[in-house]
């Protein structure tokens, strides 16, 4: 798909890719060049840290938020306004970065949002409310434009058989972060206070910025100095959605991402106060739950790459998220331990493992664009994220659970079926 004011720079390896993974034809028999065919291990493990470090960072908060309330006089609660205001922005700074990653680079930029992780945490850890707020809108500020620069750096050099499944380690940096953080920072704070919680995550996050350093300029060698960073370059990725796949795999995503994060900020409450399990037997699956997102991913990225289209492996996700949404709905008193795992299972590997096959097929189908085609799935993410769980909160809230969970069985059939709509090559 061509746009005008089309840059060279970031062009490179995205015309190899196209809905459903394949190549243009005429060219499905050369293939990538040999240089290619081997994975991006360094990228791959550069940015899959960069992931790792900066969700942790973002789950700080939510992790020792008891202790911050304590210490500041405030509600625990207003930890939901933290992490809605890193999102917020963060659809902003995903949209604006593609620009930014032609300009300067797809390294650069990612040191950029490791600067902005340091400064959510060092800014955070002056023990202030604004302070907090700041940090978040810091974060926010850099956080959006990771899976845009790293989907950038990786796809020149990662093999086409393969494309889907490196997309998704990439993507395990989210989980495998808000674990780190749900068991690295509460003993830290019991131990020296929660601001040490913060200050303890600063070493790491300098030392890779500083690591990326090293390979920068053979990694950032097709920035462009004349890329344009504001005017119609801001329209670019809303221009994408010119496209019918793009638009149906954007409302997908919109409506997984608020699936995933309903299940995680709801799970647990809905079980200790209509089941009536108690607080451990309630994180053993919420625990299952991330474990099982955690796990899948790369088995997803991998079937996508074998078996099914990315958009056939992303419709199955939406019909498992709808049949454990409708389970879940219906959870009681009378359910069997072994039941309620296996619901949340089936929520892991559906709702919390689709991401990385997403923004492979969102790069896929951007083709050259593949770095403004990754920002806008990152900003229809992150909305997903910060609307629909209000709407959850407001039907739980007036008819019940089982309504909340019913929205979002409804909501994900509709996705499942829209990926599966003909697609136009």
């Amino acid at each position: 798909m061509q746009h005008p004011d089309q840059p060279s720079a970031g062009a490179r390896g995205g015309d190899a890719l196209r809905p459903g993974g394949h190549a243009p034809a005429g060219h499905a028999a050369a293939g990538p060049p040999s240089s290619l065919r081997t994975m991006p291990l360094w990228p791959l493990a550069a940015t899959l840290a960069v992931q790792t470090l900066a969700t942790m960072s973002l789950f700080s908060v939510p992790a020792v938020a008891p202790a911050i309330a304590a210490a500041l006089g405030v509600s625990g609660a207003l930890v939901g306004v933290f992490v809605s205001l890193v999102y917020t922005v963060g659809i902003v700074s995903a949209l604006v970065s593609p620009g930014f990653i032609h300009r300067f680079g797809a390294t650069r930029i990612t040191q950029v949002a490791l600067l902005a992780v340091f400064g959510l945490l060092a800014i955070g850890a002056g023990g202030t409310l604004v302070g907090l707020a700041v940090g978040a809108v810091v974060l926010g500020l850099a956080y959006g434009s990771i899976a845009p620069a790293s989907t950038h750096l990786l796809v020149p050099n990662t093999p086409r058989s393969a494309f889907n499944m490196v997309m998704s380690l990439r993507q395990i940096g989210v989980p495998l972060g808000g674990v780190l953080g749900a068991v690295l920072l509460p003993p830290i704070t019991l131990a020296l206070g929660w601001r040490w919680a913060l200050l303890v995550q600063i070493p790491p996050v300098l030392a890779l910025m500083l690591l990326m350093e090293l390979p920068r300029r053979r990694w950032d060698h097709d920035r462009s100095d004349t890329q344009r960073l504001f005017g119609r370059t801001l329209l670019l990725p809303f221009q994408l959605l010119r496209d019918g796949a793009i638009r149906r795999l954007s409302v997908a995503s919109f409506v997984y991402s608020g699936t995933q994060l309903c299940f995680v900020a709801f799970m647990t409450v809905h079980l200790t106060t209509t089941v009536g399990f108690d607080l451990v037997r309630a994180g053993q699956v919420l625990a299952t739950y991330q474990v099982f997102g955690a796990v899948s991913r790369p088995i997803w990225g991998w079937i996508a790459d074998k078996w099914l289209t990315p958009a056939q492996t992303l419709a199955v996700h939406g019909l498992g998220m709808a049949l454990a949404a409708l389970a879940a709905g219906r959870f009681g008193p009378a359910w069997p331990h072994a039941a309620i795992l296996l619901v949340a299972a089936v929520a892991g590997c559906t709702a919390a493992g689709y991401t990385g096959v997403a923004y492979a097929d969102f790069a896929a189908l951007g083709g050259a664009r593949r770095t403004e085609a990754t920002g806008l799935g990152t900003a229809v993410m992150f909305a997903g994220v910060t609307l629909m769980p209000p709407a959850f909160s407001a039907l739980a809230t007036g008819w019940g659970y089982p309504a909340g969970y019913e929205m979002l069985a409804v909501c994900s059939l509709i996705g499942a079926v829209m990926l599966v709509l003909p697609r136009r090559q």
